[in-house]
């Protein structure tokens, strides 16, 4: 049995219920207009912190997709502006390549370096042109700077290049002066991740300053001449009285490349013109500068050894110096000859 409170509470439901039922029957029956104009008012007073709930929902959710599509834009842009100086220095090797294949009259042919998948020796680097492309064994391999190496085996896809690091690596070369040969090889104090170059065989008496452009010779038939290999740095060892040995920089650097260049036909060739000549200028300009400096300096040796040689003869010697008038001074015990008289002689009687 229902008791009191528990019959009031359910005739108010039933109450709630008839009146919500006649209100949307009454709403069913209004024009479209006027239900328009009913929703409007209840939205403007009694359901206002409602719609104001929703609409700040809406923006919430809003702003939330706009961050996440910020934010993805803010990635993506960092992530390009970190590949911007890869690409920019990518490009900026391709157009010096590019313009070295201008210049360069003789065949070759433009290939890229790997990424080798297996260990393998850092002084080697993997190309992907092979004989399909016309590379051959013991092609030179160049890129803008000067010298990378040398082909060491080819197969019809991709070619191994052995790199001025490698042990086996030599090249007959010349200073850019024209007065000084010599064979650059790897240096024997270097390692693996610190390897040098050094110019040896040089005559003891010839001397090479820091900065000096050392170029190949062309001799020997597989490198042309002209080619930078390196820069002289400084006298790395010496022979007494037979060769000088100079530490050189090398002009390439092997691990910085990803483009470079097979010169497929170098028989009997020089491509001095197709590299920046003005190094080479500069090297020549230096050292004729430096030739004149020393012409001049002995010619002053020689004019002081001679000045003082006569210094010292006439010291030893008085008699065989000219007097300032010209006239020979008389020899030693001889009466000094007679002079003309000053006095005035027309008075004399």
């Amino acid at each position: 049995m229902l008791s009191a409170s528990d019959r009031s509470h359910s005739r108010r439901d039933t109450a709630a219920l008839i009146v919500c039922v006649v209100i949307s029957v009454v709403f069913l029956m209004l024009s479209d207009q006027a239900g328009q104009a009913v929703a409007a008012s209840l939205r403007q007073s009694v359901f206002s912190p409602l719609t104001w709930l929703q609409s700040q929902a809406e923006l919430g959710r809003t702003g939330r997709v706009r961050f996440r599509a910020v934010a993805a834009q803010r990635d993506s842009a960092a992530l390009t502006a970190q590949t911007v100086p890869v690409l920019r220095a990518e490009n900026e090797r391709l157009r010096q390549l590019l313009a070295l294949s201008r210049r360069v009259h003789s065949r070759f042919t433009a290939a890229e370096v790997l990424h080798q998948s297996v260990s393998s020796d850092d002084r080697m680097l993997l190309l992907n042109a092979g004989s399909a492309e016309g590379v051959g064994a013991f092609q030179p391999v160049v890129s803008p700077e000067g010298l990378l190496g040398v082909v060491a085996s080819v197969t019809p896809a991709t070619s191994t290049v052995m790199t001025w690091a490698h042990p086996d690596f030599r090249v007959s070369a010349y200073a850019a002066n024209g007065r000084v040969v010599g064979m650059v090889a790897p240096s024997s104090a270097g390692t693996a991740s610190e390897a040098s170059l050094e110019f040896r065989a040089a005559s003891y008496r010839d001397t090479l300053p820091s900065g000096t452009l050392i170029l190949s010779s062309g001799l020997g038939g597989v490198y042309p001449k002209g080619i930078p290999v390196g820069t002289v740095t400084g006298v790395a060892r010496e022979q007494l009285g037979w060769e000088r040995i100079y530490s050189l920089r090398p002009s390439a650097n092997p691990s910085a490349v990803a483009h470079v260049m097979v010169l497929t036909a170098t028989a009997d060739s020089t491509i001095m013109e197709a590299f920046p000549s003005d190094s080479i200028l500069a090297a020549v300009r230096a050292d004729s500068v430096r030739q004149a400096q020393q012409q001049d300096s002995l010619l002053r040796i020689r004019i002081g050894d001679s000045v003082r040689a006569w210094l010292r003869d006439s010291a030893t010697h008085p008699a065989a110096l000219p007097s300032p008038s010209g006239a020979t001074p008389p020899a030693a015990g001889m009466p000094p000859a007679s002079r003309p008289s000053t006095r005035d002689t027309s008075a004399t009687p």
